[in-house]
């Protein structure tokens, strides 16, 4: 078989883990593996390399991916369907390995279904957000930065007796912000999913300076949509640019939080957002390992025929499951879980 693989979407950690073990996997089974380049952009325009053995050798630890990546719909957009089609009957590849979030996977599903196109999907984004998997590719990693940058700000804001906000990613879901918060020890944490307000963080923050003490972490998810009892945001215009899939660029959401809670509390308040710090670098040793798992068992899916499919962590096993459970709703912090993180507050 000819065998063709893609990282689409947002870069993160473990992306070349992927790559790498569905490689290994693969040439031990007697295939062929063609890379696309740039996302499902390389399957449209065609843009391709052979991966070898020099080419893949040493990359399970590296950063990034060798494959490069975008953000393109291959269902949106005239011919580009018929193109996607066109270029893998050109390289006579007989199956697609498409590693990627929720619009990358999105795309994978509408070729499968619509068009009939074979394919497998791993999943992988910090924000371990995609329907149908527990955990995704790159989330651990992401994690691991954002709680090491919470353990040095708490450093810097103690010797100044500051309020330190940081900004963590995630979209509409709180994983990272959640998790992070708790390993960071972070005195306030704003997800998205929960009503928290600003006037309610503003009140843990004083109360803890009341007990002495005088520095404070707070955590807000970049999708947390801004609340005040007392109108301190209105007016306040949501950005209106969108990605390639129609959803919205967020980013800057604590600069209005810092804002806010400098004015209640009286207390300096400094922002840190980490955006894209947490994208990138060498996986850790538990993403590496997830990878690894996510990848073999892709190869494995392909060589038995078996299409349609999701890659997915499911409890403690890796299991297949159909791609239509990527449609809907991002997966996010559930309510069960809100008791939890007020629980770490204070």
């Amino acid at each position: 078989m000819r065998i063709g693989i893609l990282t689409g979407g947002g870069d993160c950690p473990g992306l070349n883990a992927v790559i790498s073990s569905v490689a290994r996997r693969s040439w031990d089974r007697g295939h062929e593996l063609v890379g696309f380049k740039y996302g499902w952009r390389g399957v449209i325009q065609d843009q391709s390399i052979p991966l070898t053995r020099d080419i893949v050798r040493g990359i399970m630890r590296e950063g990034g991916t060798i494959l490069r990546s975008s953000g393109e719909n291959p269902s949106h957009g005239g011919d580009r369907p018929a193109r996607v089609l066109a270029t893998l009957q050109r390289h006579e590849i007989d199956a697609l390995i498409v590693v990627g979030g929720e619009g990358t996977m999105r795309g994978a599903l509408e070729m499968w279904r619509d068009h009939g196109l074979p394919v497998v999907g791993v999943p992988k984004t910090i924000d371990n957000d995609l329907p149908g998997t527990q955990m995704t590719v790159g989330f651990d990693s992401a994690l691991a930065i954002a709680t090491e940058a919470l353990d040095r700000l708490a450093t810097t804001a103690e010797s100044h007796d500051r309020v330190m906000v940081c900004e963590v990613m995630g979209r509409t879901a709180g994983w990272l912000a959640m998790e992070s918060g708790i390993a960071g020890g972070a005195d306030v944490i704003l997800l998205p999913e929960m009503d928290l307000t600003v006037e309610e963080a503003a009140s843990i923050i004083k109360r803890r300076h009341a007990e002495g003490r005088n520095s404070s972490l707070i955590v807000v998810g970049e999708g947390y949509t801004l609340r005040s009892d007392t109108g301190l945001f209105d007016g306040l215009e949501e950005s209106e640019q969108l990605d390639a899939y129609g959803y919205p660029r967020l980013g800057g959401v604590s600069q209005h939080v810092a804002r806010a809670v400098e004015e209640l509390t009286g207390y300096e308040t400094r922002v840190t957002i980490l955006g894209h710090v947490q994208r990138g670098g060498p996986p850790t040793a538990r993403d590496r390992s997830l990878a690894a798992q996510f990848g073999v068992f892709a190869a494995d899916l392909v060589h038995d025929g078996v299409f349609g499919k999701l890659v997915a962590q499911v409890g403690q096993d890796v299991v297949a499951v159909p791609l239509e459970e990527t449609e809907g709703d991002a997966r996010v912090v559930p309510e069960e879980l809100f008791d939890t993180v007020r629980g770490f507050m204070g």
